[in-house]
């Protein structure tokens, strides 16, 4: 038998001490020497230290473990001529009483081995494995082969292994000092893992035994600390061991590389932490980084690696993990942390590839057919739509409180919608424009998307989900607004899902509360008049979940931060509704009769669907009122049936949320809070509207989810008569009826649009004329008004301003023949241009005869020279203007203060609202006998 030193560093350990050598006495084959290294103030038990045989006590003042092995070395002369043995053992690991005869007994069946490691299993819990064997992936990643399971004799089969943990292992002494013991820069972490590179690299073997076993009660990482390591430090920890070891391992000429990228590739992992939801291992990556970019060690760490190195690198290549195997262990970690952090399987995730894809799918191809005529535009108008400005700056410039250039222009609060159009346009910061046409071509999906994950918190099958996100994409109101260009509904219709879906998640996590509070806010900025209603069920959501009442009842703070500044003007201007406005252009509508409500028809409009029925020779009324009803009767019945289905329960709220929708919708129809020329706007009831469908879906989810088998018969009756009830707003942008079409971003004639590009301060003055015979006026800078230009102040003021009254009598005046003299206006204006806005087939008898006399009147003015007549309109330009420099005018201390204040809510409800954790069913698991599990088809997942 060969002889054993066994080498006891007590760091730290003092209270394990006394179990250590009880069980290193109790051991069937004792070492031959026992060396034990200790602080000065180690006190060791006189009979505890000669029952284990302690030989010698070396005492010493700090160290790692690596120092302290080094120390009992330096301490002890090998005997010659005979084989050694180093047990290397620390005060908190008791091996059993067997384990260094089966250590021993591993050694003698191959003498190649220079390195055996036992189980090393937990001190308080004996049947759980906490290391066994440890490799790398192809980057150099430290994987622990068994980490923290329960020992089933599953890995008792294979023995070879890269490296073992160093705690409790045996090496050949003569290895030992071959490869200079353990590496300095390598405290902890990755201690045994680079002794076994080395040790591998050396020419040798080094296997595990699965009849030893040695209790071990802390980490090596947790060594002098009161408390074990969060998770946070473990990351840091690994991550500096990792670049550590790149370093010396790396080619020479690749050593100056991996400095250079060091914080390059620090900054890189950071934004993949943040998108992995692991915000908590951001300062850990930067600072892994700095320490390894000042890491004194490493020269001698390769130096020494270099002279103990007899082959290649490609012999360690088989004990590598990568590929399938790699990614099945890591799975398989994901389980196993899951188990002991109590959560569920993510059964979302494993039934998205089932249910959620092929839905997602089919809503794209849908979305790319409806609105084929986008495809390869810039920029779209028509409805309710015009192009944002030319970069993200300018978007960004518009936030807060400041000037606003429009109308005669004035300086006041921006509406919250502004920083709705920044976030969009600075997805495609290249041409702004061109992200409102990928939010329509994309619209189907993502509304599919959003409606299938928020139904997988209320149903664990997968056709209920399906089926919402089908009805969902297909709403009504979703589809009109867009055909009309409403761009803040169709936003509210996207986000509505998340939010039901993050307030749900919000009674028990403050990531999730906070993300609500961003969506809440986003979607206040789109709709205002949803405000009242959203809030109700905030609050409503609090007080049903008492014990997360505190984060949800925080829900609307962001959204008020954005909307304070502008109630404040709107109430100092004497126009408190005009904070309820629509965001972007005014679109007058006719509200819609109550039946026209009930089937979320958000006007008072036919849907299309008089169209049709001329096509089969039937008059719209009241067909085209009837027939959708009819198609969406099955809805409204299976909906109002989950009340007395089984969990009827949960089916309540939404159906409220359903009432709540419809009466917010009812109310915006007869509100009248802008105006555009001689007509008035209320809000539009479209965003109640998707409030009310939200419910709707929300209870036939639950119904469906009742009905069982029989869900998947119900769920295409259901999915397919709506879909069937939507089939002429499905038809209008495939036709080219629907108003909105592909643009080419100019909204002047090209004569006054290039003058604004290179002038943006020079005016074009827009004269159109209405139907009860009056001119509407506005006065647009550059080369047009944009969607980011819109405000509520100015479409909801009840009385002109001086500069708008000064401006309405200069238009009276040139649309009108007489002596009047323009010059003055136009200069004080800076207008170079003066616009009458084309006639409109089918235009009431009034409104052409005004715009012939307004024509009439500006060619017989002698300062205008006419420059065009096109689709844009007639043009007259005024070339005598005399362009004066333009007062730079800022936001003020106000105005910095409440950008201030609004960016440091939304910057802290931002930061809160990135999860460290992964996401959980609301619904209890249950067996699914009724219905199979859905296949993930991830290589991560299944086996």
């Amino acid at each position: 038998m060969p002889r054993v030193t066994a080498v006891l560093v007590v760091q730290d350990g003092d209270r394990w001490l006394g179990a250590t050598l009880e069980a290193l006495a109790a051991q069937t084959r004792r070492p031959d020497a026992l060396v034990v290294v200790a602080e000065p103030t180690t006190t060791l038990d006189a009979d505890a230290s000669a029952a284990a045989g302690v030989t010698q006590l070396v005492t010493a003042t700090g160290g790692t473990f690596g120092v302290g092995i080094a120390r009992a070395l330096r301490a002890t002369t090998p005997v010659a001529d005979e084989e050694e043995w180093l047990w290397l053992l620390r005060a908190d690991t008791a091996p059993a009483p067997d384990a260094l005869r089966a250590l021993l007994s591993a050694i003698e069946l191959a003498p190649s081995v220079a390195v055996a490691g036992p189980k090393l299993v937990d001190a308080n819990d004996p049947a759980r494995i906490r290391s066994y064997g440890e490799t790398v992936s192809r980057l150099g990643t430290t994987v622990a082969l068994v980490d923290d399971e329960l020992d089933q004799a599953q890995y008792d089969q294979a023995s070879d292994v890269l490296a073992v943990a160093v705690e409790g292992a045996i090496v050949r002494r003569a290895v030992w000092h071959a490869v200079d013991g353990l590496d300095a820069g390598l405290p902890s972490t990755d201690a045994g893992l680079d002794l076994g590179i080395r040790v591998r690299l050396a020419g040798h073997r080094i296997v595990r035994v699965p009849a030893a076993r040695v209790l071990r009660a802390r980490r090596p990482e947790d060594v002098a600390r009161k408390r074990p390591s969060s998770t946070r430090r473990l990351s840091r920890l690994a991550r500096t061991a990792q670049l550590h070891r790149r370093f010396v391992y790396a080619p020479a000429l690749a050593v100056p590389l991996h400095w250079l990228s060091l914080l390059p590739l620090a900054v890189v992992r950071s934004l993949g932490q943040l998108l992995a939801k692991r915000p908590g291992a951001v300062p850990g990556e930067i600072a892994s980084a700095f320490r390894a970019a000042f890491d004194g060690t490493v020269p001698g760490a390769r130096i020494r690696l270099r002279r103990a190195r007899n082959v290649g690198w490609r012999a360690i290549a088989p004990l590598r993990l990568t590929g399938a195997p790699l990614r099945e262990h890591r799975a398989h970690e994901r389980d196993q942390a899951d188990e002991r952090l109590g959560r569920e399987p993510d059964l979302v995730r494993a039934a998205f590839l089932g249910g959620g894809t092929w839905v997602v799918a089919a809503s794209i191809a849908l979305g790319v057919v409806l609105f084929w005529r986008l495809l390869g535009a810039t920029s779209l108008e028509g409805g309710g739509l015009l192009p944002l400005a030319g970069s993200p700056s300018q978007l960004w410039g518009k936030l807060g409180w400041g000037p606003r250039e429009i109308g005669a222009g004035f300086t006041g609060a921006a509406d919250p919608a502004n920083s709705l159009w920044a976030l969009l346009g600075s997805a495609t910061w290249w041409d702004p424009s061109f992200s409102v046409v990928l939010l329509w071509i994309t619209a189907l999906p993502f509304a599919a998307l959003g409606a299938w994950w928020a139904a997988t918190r209320v149903s664990e099958r997968v056709w209920p989900p399906v089926a919402a996100a089908l009805l969902w994409a297909v709403a009504p109101v979703f589809l009109t607004a867009l055909g009309e260009g409403r761009i803040g509904a169709v936003l509210v219709h996207l986000l509505l899902p998340w939010l039901v879906l993050a307030l749900i998640e919000g009674a028990r996590s403050w990531s999730a509360a906070a993300a609500a509070s961003l969506l809440f806010a986003a979607i206040v900025a789109a709709a205002p008049s949803l405000a009242p209603a959203l809030l109700l069920a905030v609050l409503a959501w609090a007080v049903a979940r008492p014990r997360g009442f505190v984060r949800i009842i925080g829900v609307p703070i962001p959204a008020i931060a954005l909307v304070a500044p502008l109630v404040i003007d709107a109430v100092r201007r004497g126009t408190p509704l005009a904070i309820l406005a629509d965001p972007g252009v005014v679109q007058p509508s006719a509200p819609p009769s109550g039946w026209g409500l009930l089937i979320a028809r958000p006007d008072a409009g036919t849907a299309g669907w008089d169209g049709l029925l001329a096509v089969f020779g039937v008059g719209a009324t009241p067909w085209a009122t009837l027939i959708p009803a009819a198609l969406l009767a099955p809805l409204a019945l299976v909906a109002l049936l989950a009340l007395f289905f089984r969990g009827a329960r949960r089916s309540i709220p939404a159906l409220a949320l359903a009432a709540v929708g419809l009466a917010t919708a009812w109310a915006a129809g007869h509100v009248q809070v802008t105006s555009l020329g001689a007509a008035t706007a209320g809000p539009w009831p479209g965003a109640g509207l998707s409030l009310y469908w939200l419910g709707i879906v929300g209870a036939a989810v639950v119904a469906l989810e009742a009905l069982g088998r029989a869900a998947v018969a119900a769920g295409i009756v259901v999915t397919v008569a709506a879909a069937a009830a939507v089939v002429p707003l499905l038809a209008a942008p495939i036709l080219g009826t629907s108003p909105v079409h592909p643009g080419d971003g100019r909204q002047l004639p090209a004569l006054a649009a290039a003058a604004g590009s290179s002038d943006p301060g020079i005016g074009t003055l827009v004269l159109t004329p209405q139907p009860d015979g009056s001119l509407q006026v506005r006065l647009e800078r550059g080369e047009g008004t944009t969607l980011d230009d819109q405000s509520a102040l100015f479409a909801g003021r009840t009385q002109p301003s001086e500069e708008d009254a000064a401006l309405a009598e200069l238009a009276g005046n040139l649309a009108s023949r007489g002596g009047f003299d323009p010059v003055p206006g136009l200069q004080r204006f800076q207008i170079g241009f003066v616009l009458v806005s084309p006639e409109a087939a089918d235009v009431a008898r009034e409104q052409s005869a005004t715009r012939e006399r307004a024509v009439e009147s500006l060619d017989a003015t002698a300062a205008l020279t006419p420059a065009s007549d096109s689709a844009e309109g007639t043009l007259w330009t005024f070339p005598a203007l005399e362009r004066m420099p333009e007062q730079a005018s800022g936001r003020g201390a106000y105005g910095i203060g409440v950008l201030a204040v609004q960016g440091a809510v939304v910057l802290f409800a931002l930061l809160l609202a990135l999860p460290t954790r992964r996401r959980r069913r609301v619904v209890q698991t249950r067996s699914s006998t009724d219905e199979p599990a859905a296949t993930t088809f991830d290589e991560e997942s299944d086996g």
